[in-house]
């Protein structure tokens, strides 16, 4: 896991001073590409770790962190657990590095270090949407969670009309590029689509995070309400084995595997209406059987209708 990594190798400076990638590469037992990765994600964070050229040279991690990690400045220790605390939501060794690593921390800087590790989830499992542009404005969300200052949010809607409120930042959630705060309100705990934030200014304001909230557990129940309402129906299909890994790449925790029926595999599709589920299904045209329900199947074929009125007249070249 990358994040124990990171932090093996923060510790390995701090005990040599210099190191170079190969004997980084050596120590951690990866290759030298890996290693030379790991020590420039390390420096861009903002971490005091640098190239030194030369016949001598190396990485080396200067200041007075290289004597001890609480020679961490502040923004470097902040920098630090926000790069690697993401993986700890999925990882348990990479969460017990952190604790590990936290308690080499000044008392001062412990808590926006935990806070900044615990600022961000990363759910690798998609909803069958994918934006690969990361908004800038998530870093300033991501202070604003870290320093638990409350933020003005000027939100859009589905429908496009906007509303301002005023949110208590409790964490970000990164599903497959998709961001989502979390975040208190005076209506109660709300998720918000960061891509959907038009603007958000902080306001001045401190407040107290609730003890109780652990953004890991809090992201598991949205998902868990969000599944139920996604996936109102379940429909049986059939499909070559080799195309499975793409339909569960495309739907994720809406497909899953049921076994297999001669030389196919059966799956479990699952969405919130029977023409969802064909939408997801018919582009694969007759490479996939569906069993049941009858709605599913009703579905398809007046999709096929609708494509066979409005296409058959078209002049096809080449056939």
């Amino acid at each position: 896991m990358r994040a124990d990594r990171l932090v093996a190798v923060l510790l390995l400076m701090q005990a040599r001073g210099r190191v170079t990638a190969a004997e980084v590469a050596a120590e951690l037992e990866i290759s030298v590409a890996t290693a030379r990765r790991d020590l420039e994600a390390l420096s861009t964070a903002g971490i005091p770790v640098y190239p030194q050229p030369g016949r001598n040279g190396g990485w080396q991690l200067v200041g007075g962190a290289r004597t001890d990690l609480s020679g961490l400045s502040a923004t470097e220790a902040q920098a630090l657990f926000l790069l690697v605390g993401p993986a700890a939501s999925i990882a348990p060794d990479a969460k017990a590095a952190l604790r590990k690593l936290v308690r080499a921390l000044p008392d001062t800087f412990r808590e926006h270090a935990q806070a900044a590790a615990e600022a961000v989830v990363i759910d690798p499992a998609r909803w069958g949407e994918h934006v690969k542009e990361r908004p800038e404005l998530v870093r300033r969300l991501q202070d604003a969670v870290v320093r638990r200052d409350r933020v003005r949010l000027v939100y859009s809607g589905r429908g496009q009309d906007t509303s301002e409120r005023t949110a208590e930042p409790l964490g970000l959630v990164d599903k497959d590029d998709v961001w989502y705060l979390i975040a208190g309100t005076t209506n109660g705990r709300r998720t918000f689509r960061v891509d959907r934030i038009v603007t958000a200014e902080p306001t001045g304001d401190s407040f107290e995070r609730p003890g109780d909230f652990e953004l890991s557990s809090a992201w598991a129940e949205i998902v868990e309400r969000m599944e139920e309402r996604r996936s109102g129906l379940t429909a049986t299909v059939l499909m070559d084995e080799r195309f499975v890994w793409v339909m569960q790449d495309r739907l994720g925790r809406n497909c899953e595997v049921d076994g297999t029926v001669g030389d196919r595999v059966r799956i479990r599709v699952t969405a919130a209406t029977p023409l969802m589920i064909a939408q997801h299904l018919a582009g694969w045209g007759g490479s996939v059987e569906v069993v049941d329900p009858p709605s599913v199947q009703a579905e398809l074929a007046r999709l096929g209708r609708e494509l066979t009125n409005r296409y058959a007249s078209v002049d096809h070249p080449g056939e």
